[in-house]
């Protein structure tokens, strides 16, 4: 028991060090009935224009709606919400909100602003909240334009196998993917540990996000992850592999964006 509380206290002292370098995300997983699509369009319509005052405010630095596939009402998740970040006490915290609000509708009254909320909570099921940082990307200059396309793999890694794992995806599998963004196959990859909530209880601990410009650059990608591979490598890779399980792969597309 020292030992797993010492290793938590490593690494969550690993992540506020190094706080000032790195990225820092909220991702929301929405449930949305088929019948409440138009509903929730309004939703994250009326949201956005708070988000963006929240970028002009200094509070995030930048705000995203993706489209999650394969999107079936039985099928988890239908859409995705990420939040940026490049302080994690803001990140926690959610300062500035108020101010936020009152300056995207300043001419809206506070029962028409509670009738409005109302709405909102009314259009989605806001079913799952993270915390997290980015941990490695290997192109962090990718602007995401709208309509760009996202396959995102959930992991779960057990707490006292973090560092093995996140040093395999670094070491082994991020040069990888390095090279199929150098080659043109590939707009980005990044890998993100999640900060809260974190235990043997949770679903996940660890996604990968893999960036493409568009749905005919992903289907096209084809990484041979085994080309080329002394046994060293291969054995580095495998081990790497047997330490995550993977829970869950998810297709995603940008529809709103705020910078």
């Amino acid at each position: 028991m020292k030992k797993l509380v010492l290793i938590t206290a490593l690494m969550l002292f690993g992540v506020m060090a190094n706080a000032q370098e790195k990225l820092y995300l909220v991702f929301e997983f929405m449930k949305v009935d088929n019948e409440q699509e138009n509903a929730y369009a309004d939703t994250e319509a009326f949201w956005e224009k708070i988000h963006e005052q929240r970028v002009k405010n200094g509070d995030i630095i930048g705000w995203d709606l993706w489209a999650l596939g394969p999107g079936g009402e039985n099928q988890g998740f239908q859409y995705l919400t990420v939040t940026l970040f490049n302080d994690p006490v803001k990140m926690f915290e959610g300062e500035g909100f108020e101010e936020a609000l009152n300056a995207a509708y300043p001419n809206m009254s506070e029962q028409a602003l509670d009738e409005k909320f109302n709405e909102t909570s009314k259009s989605r099921d806001l079913a799952v909240r993270i915390f997290a940082n980015e941990i490695a990307n290997t192109s962090p200059e990718f602007d995401m334009p709208l309509g760009c396309v996202a396959q995102i793999d959930l992991m779960k890694v057990d707490l006292n196998d973090y560092y093995k794992y996140e040093k395999a995806e670094k070491e082994v599998f991020q040069p990888l993917h390095q090279k199929a963004v150098d080659d043109g196959t590939k707009a980005n990859w990044g890998l993100i540990r999640f900060m809260s909530p974190i235990g043997s209880d949770t679903y996940a601990s660890h996604m990968t996000v893999s960036m493409f410009k568009d749905m005919k650059q992903m289907l096209n990608q084809n990484i041979d992850f085994n080309e080329g591979n002394t046994p060293a490598q291969t054995k580095a890779m495998n081990d790497g592999i047997a330490l995550r399980d993977m829970k869950y792969v998810y297709t995603a597309r940008l529809i709103r964006k705020v910078r």
